[in-house]
């Protein structure tokens, strides 16, 4: 695995180099909030050896790459500088993968840059529309009860990294991208979709992950058993098969 700054952000490069001239697809991986890309190493190890071209970077102003802005952006700002980051590294379209906030994120890149995005791949959208900060700490607090113990070190550790102050202004961006566009993005987004919920999430539930799909232009929506919010961690070797499935243009 490499690790370098790429464009501003640090970035994780596994499998062949964007430019290798393979012809490998490439998965670029979006982290959700207050993280960084270390926990989505898991499947990015699997989806490298299936021969994907997988970068996974720290968003801007969070952990690795908190020294890339000032003050923490907004969804469509982070949008915007990842997709900056993505002409600099993909000569082309990628299929994007990302897990609870980072899946506004990724609507908002594929909305306003429609040109960088193959497929997307949104593993438990979060936040849902007018659920208040309370109340959203509170599922996050039932779920992290269902994580593996070692993603809940790597969390921590995290999000001591990113820092309390730009955690919390975060928040306050997710949740007023939650009220006021995520939906909107969401029945904007043109390329194929599929919404991946783990079975025991209690973050994006059954119904929100039902209502993601239906907005979507072409969505479709999987249920990964035996995981919680983030699947792509505790199953990551199942979450990967469904991307590969997925990305051959097939229903997972």
């Amino acid at each position: 695995m490499e690790q370098r700054i790429h464009a501003g952000l640090f970035t994780r490069l596994l499998g062949p180099a964007p430019y290798a001239g393979t012809g490998a697809p490439t998965v670029v991986l979006v982290h959700g909030l207050g993280l960084s890309g270390r926990y989505f190493v898991p499947l990015a190890r699997r989806l490298a050896a299936r021969g994907f071209t997988v970068l996974v970077p720290d968003l801007p102003g969070n952990a690795r790459s908190r020294h890339a802005v000032r003050r923490m952006p907004d969804v469509v700002r982070t949008a915007d500088a990842l997709a900056r980051w993505h002409r600099r590294l993909v000569p082309g379209p990628s299929l994007l993968v990302a897990n609870s906030v980072g899946c506004q994120v990724a609507a908002a890149l594929a909305v306003r840059h429609p040109q960088l995005a193959r497929r997307l791949v949104l593993l438990g959208p979060a936040l849902t529309p007018g659920a208040s900060a309370r109340r959203q700490a509170g599922r996050l607090l039932a779920d992290a009860l269902r994580e593996p113990p070692l993603l809940i070190a790597v969390a921590a550790a995290d999000y001591l990294l990113t820092g309390p102050v730009r955690f919390a202004v975060s928040l306050r961006h997710a949740l007023r991208d939650a009220a006021a566009a995520f939906e909107g993005h969401l029945a904007r987004v043109a390329v194929p979709t599929l919404v991946v919920r783990g079975a025991g999430d209690t973050i994006a539930s059954e119904a929100w992950v039902r209502r993601v799909a239906r907005l979507l232009a072409d969505g479709r929506a999987s249920e990964v058993p035996g995981a919680a919010h983030a699947a792509h961690y505790s199953a990551p070797e199942a979450v990967a098969e469904l991307i590969e499935t997925f990305a051959a243009g097939k229903n997972p």
